[in-house]
């Protein structure tokens, strides 16, 4: 296999539930500061393809609801991208990649994907550029990479293997998320390891592997990608067609399918950080096996993970406990239950609450805003507008606003007038009046706005112009 044929494929979707409140829906776990690095994992993952001497840009498969997320944190790397592919709608690992093949043989007809996922936490890339090369060398048109297990862990997949030598392995099986014993029976055996969901596969046999497994996802994705269109950074398939794909993952839809894959063996630092027990595993411990991360205070206690978010969180005398501290929700468990926590989110969502699927901060591709005090028919936002962007031209039918800028220049259009707000001065936007804010300046735009109304609903905006295609 020739290296050059390689088109890296990073699979961005998800939304982290088992990482709430940090991670939610509108704002998931791989772009988020997780670690206190001041780096997000999809941020990472973007400059591994450096270290792997992979000539190809990128190929980005993620949310609608994310676009502009995407965009923004791929542009703060620097590193090139082929495309952003949008997913209408969520529908698991095995449509996604689908997306990426068909975008992949348009620019090599011989193309290989190297697929990995955006969650993942790969510190050691030499190790991992080796494992790429040995994949590449092996010359197979599917290579699985399996991971050195370090630990009975049981909240990740596993691949048996038969090893013919130290580097050609076959899978001979696929195994669920073991029991604790069973864990520790895997890592003792020596013949197991953990499923990363990195491979490597040939563009033209994926399609065809999955048009013979799950013919009906195959026809949804092909009929969906013969819709798409182009929007600025993004290539966008037809949302009807993709929703008729069935939700399925790779490993269901093709690879447990397979007759032996191979796989190479990868013995650098990696983690898959999907729940709070793997976040706290990367955090330095005191003598009490205690683990804190931001504004905290421990006195008396054993075994207890504490991540803050903002306010002083204290904790007293606790003993195998996880608190997570937001600025709307706060969790507390043992920390024996947080491979749970995502069922506990269902049930927020269940219940309408909003704090199941969205933070108190929000971001737009202009900047972002957050709720101060909502009560009655009034709603106060700090707002924040990065440099030369613009918010919609827009109107609202059921509430007024006053703006008043307290950091940056703001340019103000009301109705045909313009107005130049610096901090301190203030506009009042009356009901059903258009206006648009627009930061003209190199410093970021922040201002407090006051909405009154009967109704203070996100949904009450008409959009006339919008540079970011919202209109």
């Amino acid at each position: 296999m020739n290296s050059n044929t390689v088109i890296p494929v990073l699979i961005a979707g998800g939304s982290g539930s088992r990482l709430w409140p940090v991670s939610r829906q509108s704002y998931p776990k791989q772009f988020v500061d997780l670690l206190g690095d001041g780096d997000s994992l999809y941020r990472a993952a973007l400059r591994r393809r450096s270290s792997l001497e992979i000539d190809c840009p990128w190929i980005v498969v993620g949310s609608e609801d994310h676009r502009f997320i995407l965009a923004q944190q791929a542009a703060e790397t620097g590193v090139a991208l082929d495309s952003i592919i949008l997913e209408p709608e969520g529908r698991n690992t095995a449509p996604a990649i689908a997306l990426a093949a068909l975008r992949a043989l348009e620019i090599c007809s011989d193309a290989k994907l190297f697929i990995q996922t955006a969650d993942h936490l790969i510190k050691d890339h030499s190790q991992l550029q080796q494992s790429f090369q040995r994949a590449v060398d092996a010359d197979s048109s599917v290579c699985l990479f399996g991971i050195e297990p370090t630990r009975p862990e049981t909240g990740f997949g596993y691949l048996k293997i038969d090893a013919t030598s130290e580097h050609s392995l076959n899978v001979t099986s696929f195994v669920e998320k073991p029991t604790q014993d069973r864990a520790q029976e895997y890592l003792d055996s020596g013949c197991y390891l953990w499923n990363s969901g990195m491979f490597l596969i040939d563009a033209h046999v994926y399609l065809d592997l999955l048009a013979k497994y799950e013919p009906q996802v195959m026809s949804a994705v092909e009929f969906a990608w013969r819709g798409k269109t182009v929007d600025r950074d993004f290539l966008r398939v037809d949302p009807d067609k993709f929703r008729e794909s069935p939700s399925i993952s790779v490993d269901y839809a093709v690879m447990e399918r397979m007759d032996r894959p191979q796989a190479v063996r990868y013995s650098g630092d990696w983690d898959d950080l999907g729940s709070w027990d793997a976040v706290f595993n990367h955090l330095s411990r005191d003598d009490q096996g205690n683990v804190s991360s931001g504004n905290t205070f421990l006195s008396e206690c054993k075994e207890t993970h504490v991540y803050s978010d903002g306010r002083v969180t204290a904790g007293l005398g606790l003993e195998d406990v996880c608190i997570v501290d937001t600025p709307d929700a706060l969790l507390v468990a043992r920390t024996s239950h947080l491979q749970d926590v995502k069922f506990m989110v269902q049930q927020l969502q269940s219940a309408g609450r909003l704090e199941g699927t969205s933070h108190k901060k929000v971001y737009r591709p202009w900047g972002s805003y957050e709720t101060l005090a909502l009560a009655g028919n009034f709603q106060v936002k700090q707002i924040e507008v990065s440099p030369g962007a613009s918010l919609s031209l827009q109107l609202h039918h059921h509430r007024a606003e006053h703006w008043v800028v307290v950091s940056g220049s703001a340019l103000v259009e009301v109705s045909d007038s313009q107005t130049l707000l610096s901090v301190n001065e203030s506009i009042y936007i009356p009901i059903g009046e258009k206006h648009r804010l627009t930061n003209p300046g190199k410093i970021p735009v922040k201002l407090i706005e006051v909405q009154s109304g009967q109704y203070l609903g996100e949904d009450d905006i008409v959009r006339f112009d919008d540079e970011y295609g919202r209109s």
